[in-house]
Formats: structure tokens, C-alpha cells, sequence
């Protein structure tokens, strides 16, 4: 396993652990300024030694520390490693849900509006709950690239994971970043949290917002027609799906029936 560098200021490590939620694996994300001699890591990944030690081989050999660690979420394939990596690391970990954070204070959650720095590397971060409620995304305006985590991958589309996740907030948060990357802030790419980067951010978007849509008439049909279960309604609504993915369909019903039937 080595770094990949995407952008001048990201690099991708891949994890060793494909399956039909996370595509090829995870992308563990070094972000550092070009010949900075800080780097921030965002979702060091699951708890596999190897892939956490990639990525720490691979800031060595760009000759820098890793000034903290970010996570987008809190879902295990994303920060069972984060604790192991930052001990390694000798850094902390800043996230929304205080569990993950190093230290515990206050000074290590995320908000809207924070900024973190690392040399001249400027990473904003944006809200973006709906596949998880701590789901966050990061901005490197510098770089044109936004990190989206689980929020937009980057092939197929995102579970709303109920009931820590939910429908209402996903689409405000999908519409907030349609209109971010139509906005002149100059975003050029969106950096997933698994598969390949997406270069047009407004037209994965647009199909993200319109996908969602489209599936909510369809639940509204199923439930009319008298399928009152996320086990039916699954069947019925997503018969185009593989069969193995239906499990992580239901939750996404749950949601799309809590957010019809408030």
C-alpha cells in the first residue's frame, strides 16, 4: 500500500477493506501543502496495523508529522483506527462526537466555521449531517477539493444510516452542497470517503438530490399500494439492487418513512 497523490495538496491511501458498502476500501486522506513540514490525515480508517502504518510510512516519506487527525463520521470503516493512528502519530483527533476525540475538550469537536491550519494547508469545515447525524465535510479552498466522507461517494449512492441518520437533514445538506459547487468558491473535485474522485461536483449532486427524490415517490407508491414494512417495501422499491446491499436499503426505508411519516 502507498500513497497515491491526487492533488497537490492530497494524497489517498487505500484500505484493505473492499465489500459492497465500501467499494474498494477506504480513502484514508493526507492533506499537506506542497513541501509543508505539517500534514493533516482525515479517517485514518478501520483497525488494520497495515494500512495505518502506510499512511504512516507514506507522511514520513514526505518528509513531515502529522499535525492532527479529522474524521468525517464516526462509522467504524472511517475511525477504528483513528485512536491507534494518533497514538502512533503523536497527534490529537478532532471530531463532531466527543468519543473519538483526542483530547476530549471542546477544542477537539468540529463546527460550522471552524478552520484548521497546518502550515499553509487551510481546511474548512462544512455541517453535513444525513448519512450519519456527525457527518461532516471539509473544504481545502486552496486546492478546489472537498472531502465528502460517506455524504457522496464516489460511485453509486450513500446509505442514510437510521436511525443515527436521516432523510430531512441529507437533502438540506446535499442541496447546501449543490449550491456550494455552484457557487464561486471554485470547486473543482469532491475527495470520497470511498471510491474515485469526481470530477463534476455539480453533476454528482444533482443526481444524488434527484436519486433521493426519486425514491421517496417510490416509497410513498409502495406504502399507497399496501406495503407497509421496510422488508416489503425493499423488495418492491429496490428490485434493481443486488440482494446484498438490501440490508443497508432497509435503513435507508426507516428513514424515508420517518422523515413521510413525522
Amino acid at each position: 500500500m502507498t500513497a497515491e497523490m491526487v492533488t497537490p495538496y492530497a494524497s489517498r491511501v487505500l484500505a484493505a477493506n473492499p465489500g459492497p458498502m465500501t467499494l474498494e476500501g477506504t480513502n484514508t486522506w493526507i492533506l499537506r501543502a506542497p513541501d509543508a513540514p505539517k500534514a493533516v490525515v482525515v479517517d485514518p480508517g478501520p483497525l488494520l496495523t497495515d494500512h495505518l502504518q502506510a499512511v504512516l510510512d507514506a507522511v514520513a516519506e514526505y518528509g513531515c508529522t502529522v499535525e492532527t487527525v479529522l474524521l468525517t463520521h464516526n462509522h467504524p470503516d472511517h475511525s477504528e483506527g483513528a485512536a491507534w493512528f494518533a497514538s502512533q502519530a503523536n497527534c490529537g483527533i478532532r471530531a463532531v462526537d466527543p468519543a473519538f476525540r483526542i483530547p476530549t475538550d471542546h477544542a477537539h469537536g468540529l463546527a460550522e466555521g471552524d478552520v484548521i491550519s497546518a502550515g499553509e494547508l487551510r481546511i474548512e469545515v462544512l455541517p453535513t449531517p444525513g448519512h450519519t447525524l456527525d457527518s461532516v465535510c471539509f473544504w481545502l479552498p486552496q486546492d478546489g477539493s472537498l472531502l465528502t466522507g460517506d455524504t457522496v461517494l464516489g460511485r453509486g449512492t450513500s446509505v442514510i444510516a437510521h436511525p443515527d441518520g436521516a432523510l430531512g437533514p441529507y437533502l438540506d445538506s446535499l442541496e447546501r452542497l449543490l449550491a456550494f459547487a455552484n457557487s464561486p468558491a471554485g470547486v473543482e473535485r469532491l475527495l470520497p470517503g470511498h471510491g474515485p474522485v469526481i470530477d463534476d461536483p455539480t453533476a454528482a449532486l444533482t443526481y444524488y438530490l434527484n436519486h433521493r427524490r426519486e425514491r421517496l415517490a417510490q416509497v410513498r407508491e409502495a406504502v399507497a399500494a399496501g406495503h407497509t414494512t421496510p422488508e416489503s417495501i425493499v423488495r418492491h422499491v429496490y428490485a434493481d439492487v443486488d440482494p446484498i446491499l438490501w440490508p443497508a436499503a432497509e435503513r435507508s426505508v426507516h428513514a424515508q418513512l420517518a422523515y413521510l411519516n413525522p
